[in-house]
Order: structure tokens, then sequence, then C-alpha cells
């Protein structure tokens, strides 16, 4: 078949790009022309050139010597959850850490080691059926440990760097190491870890009844489903909060609610939401953020930032 003569041609330029002999098959996917929009919750996103998911670390290892070598964009998808992807995608190496071996929990006592790839719901229904607590707040939110740590996610008076006690990630040159929880640097929706690749982390938890635990997550859950539209596709948040106060009520203040361009809106429901309402293109999304930005930099002398990661 096309597909098992395209994918056997791409592994075999990896490894003769790599000049290594690496034993073994190659046992992750590397897949051609994949398109992103099938990998991010705004189902948006054109394709990348190649798509791999590795089995492991040396795996990984090898689809980013790949690229480094043959100087092609390097990405990391998580969830894909917090990310808007140009249509005309990325001509690079696009990888997801979505095998077991990433995704994998660990208990330790009162601590978790967690890998990259783990959803943060089933982070928190794994603290929730070994009693331990504290990770709560992070219900809802709809990405991975790797991402959430890179952009350090959270609630109005938590984070999950809270949490972490260290991390262990991959440089650009493929060498792995652990940062202790000292030398991590976190601030709002940033972290010192964006210039390197997250496999896994610790987090310190604390204990708990099941029955509250489980009460407090139907809290957080209740939360988001009554202030955040979860019906249409989205990438969360769009812009971070300025100083003054939330984004959402900035942009709200603007008449902008509800604004559409092309297939693209300004939630209903929550103003720092833009929603896909069918067919939106990534540039549907930017020319609507363009607008916003505008009307409250006019109306406020302030200009919005970006939460959302942007792949162009």
């Amino acid at each position: 078949m096309v597909w098992q003569k395209n994918l056997h041609c791409v592994k075999s330029r990896i490894r003769e790009s790599v000049r290594e002999n690496i034993p073994g098959e190659f046992k992750g996917k590397i897949i051609l022309d994949e398109p992103l929009w099938k990998h991010t919750s705004f189902k948006i996103g054109g394709p990348a050139k190649y798509f791999i998911t590795p089995v492991d670390e040396e795996e990984l290892r090898f689809a980013l010597k790949y690229a480094v070598l043959n100087n092609m964009p390097f990405c990391v998808i998580g969830a894909g959850s917090n990310l808007l992807v140009s249509d005309k995608g990325i001509d690079g190496v696009v990888v997801k850490l979505s095998s077991a071996f990433f995704k994998k929990i660990s208990l330790k006592s009162v601590s978790l080691e967690v890998g990259a790839g783990c959803l943060l719901g089933n982070l928190i229904n794994e603290a929730k059926n070994n009693g331990l607590s504290f990770l709560e707040f992070l219900t809802g939110i709809p990405g991975t440990v790797g991402g959430a740590l890179v952009m350090n996610a959270g609630i109005p008076g938590k984070s999950i760097s809270d949490l972490v006690e260290d991390v262990t990630v991959m440089d650009y040159n493929g060498i792995c190491r652990v940062i202790k929880r000292e030398d991590l640097s976190f601030s709002y929706r940033r972290s010192n870890l964006s210039d390197c690749i997250v496999l896994r982390a610790n987090y310190k938890c604390g204990k708990s009844r099941q029955d509250e635990i489980k009460m407090r997550i139907k809290g957080y859950l209740d939360a988001r489903k009554s202030s955040q539209e979860l019906n249409l596709p989205s990438a969360g948040c769009v812009f971070k909060n300025p100083a003054i106060g939330p984004a959402g009520k900035l942009i709200d203040l603007c008449g902008l609610k509800g604004k559409m361009i092309g297939a693209a809106r300004v939630s209903e429901k929550h103003a720092n939401f833009i929603v896909n309402t069918g067919q939106a293109k990534a540039e549907d999304v930017f020319a609507l953020m363009e607008l916003i930005i505008e009307n409250v930099e006019h109306k406020f002398n302030i200009t919005l930032e970006p939460e959302i990661k942007i792949w162009k």
C-alpha cells in the first residue's frame, strides 16, 4: 500500500539522516502530512510534514536529532488544548508524547511521578483513587502534564507549579537531566521549561478522604460548566489577564461578545474564549484576536498578550 511505502521511506530517511545505528525497529508512528486540526482542541491547523509518536526517550531523541540535522522546526504537542496552528501547518517535525511510556503514573508515598503525556484529568483521577489531594483545582483543564507545566496552568490563586518537586527534561541536544524545585522558575503562565522537552515530573500531594476529593472535583467542574462555553471547540482563554483585571471583562466591555469573523466567534458566555462554530480557519481566529487587541487598546490603553501558543 502507498502509505506503507511512505512510512518505510520516512523511517529510512530518518535513520540515514541521523547516521546512527539504533538497534531494533522504530516502533513509534511516523505519519506524513498529518492534519494538526485532528490534534488540537480548536479543531484548527494545517498539516505537519512529519508527525511522530515515539514509544520512549530513545525514539524521541532519534526524532529530535533528525530535525536538528536537517534544520527543520521541531515542535512537541500535548493535548493541543492551548494551541492555535496556522492553516499552512508546520514544515517540520511534530512529536506527540502519547505512548504508554510518556503517560505513566507512579505512586511514591504522598507524591506522584507523572509522565508529560498524561492528561491532567487522568492525573486527578489517579490521585483521587489513592486518597491524594491538592490537585483538584486542575479539574476541567484539558491539557497534559507537560503542557500544563510549561505554561504554569492554574486558576486564580493556584498554579500547577505550587505542587511540583522536580522535572525531568530533555534538552535539544538529546541530553536528559532533572531540574530540582529550587532551579525551576515560574510566573503567571510562564516557566523556564519552554526551551526543553518535559518528560515527567514529581508532585507533592496531601492525604484526604475520597468523598471529600470527589466533592471538590465536582465543585471545580460545575464552576467551569457555568462560566465557559464547553460545547464548541476552543483553546481556552485566548489572552492573559492584565494587571487591572480579567481580560474577558475588558473584552466584554468593548461589546465584542458574539462577534464573528468567518466561523470563529467570541464566546457569548466567556468573552476571553474564541470558539470554532464550524469550519473556522486559523486566519479567522487571528483576525478576531487582532480586532480584540485593537478595541481593548483603544478603550483601556492596554495591550492584551496572547495566552494561547501560536504555531505559524
